[in-house]
């Protein structure tokens, strides 16, 4: 994607963390001849050596699997917050703009087995439950339940590339960086309020 200097994201351990706070993802591929992408959860894993890696699966009835076989290259994009900027905020004439933070993965798909694809899984699940008040375990589903995780195809991402944007008005100077937050923080959307704390990180 386009990134100017100033609102580059390059610091792994930041877009790490980017990553599995907001791992709801798009995955985009080319199958058969047409770009392809699937709304998905993707799970931010290590290899043993320490070797970042994403987990996933895709239903047996999505076709894009099947672009997989022609073409092992992925897309990956997570966003984060996002929000309108009026110019009415600053303190002189200018345009609008929009706030964001994203993070594009590329990297080589393999198609897991059903053994591993249950692996995967599970990893999901209990990343997932890690807040509930009783947490689900694969382990204590059934035989039956557990048949329904033939439907899926599981896969993993080998991260070849990972390009990271924060754009968050960091152009401005202090006083009108400031305007910006109150506004922010003035409205009731829970989304645009997560924008104003990114920003607060950004310029403590």
């Amino acid at each position: 994607m386009y990134i100017p200097e100033n609102y580059s994201l390059t610091n792994p351990e930041e877009i790490h963390e980017f990553i599995r706070a907001n791992n709801f993802a798009i995955l985009v591929n080319q199958t058969h001849g047409r770009l392809w992408a699937t709304h998905i959860p993707l799970v931010l894993d290590t290899k043993d050596d320490g070797t970042p890696y994403l987990l996933g699966h895709l239903s047996k009835l999505n076709p894009q699997h099947e672009g997989f076989l022609e073409n092992d290259t992925v897309l990956a994009i997570f966003s984060g917050p996002h929000a309108y900027i009026s110019s009415s905020w600053y303190d002189h004439e200018n345009v609008p703009t929009w706030n964001y933070i994203a993070v594009h993965v590329y990297g080589k798909i393999k198609i897991h087995s059903h053994k591993e694809a249950l692996v995967g899984l599970k990893k999901l699940i209990d990343r997932q439950e890690v807040t509930s008040k009783h947490p689900l375990r694969m382990e204590n589903l059934s035989e039956k339940t557990l048949r329904e995780a033939r439907g899926i195809v599981g896969f993993e991402i080998a991260i070849t590339d990972l390009q990271g944007q924060k754009k968050l008005s960091q152009n401005r100077d202090d006083k009108n960086y400031q305007r910006i937050l109150n506004a922010l923080e003035q409205t009731e959307d829970p989304n645009t309020h997560a924008l104003a704390q990114a920003m607060r990180k950004n310029r403590p």
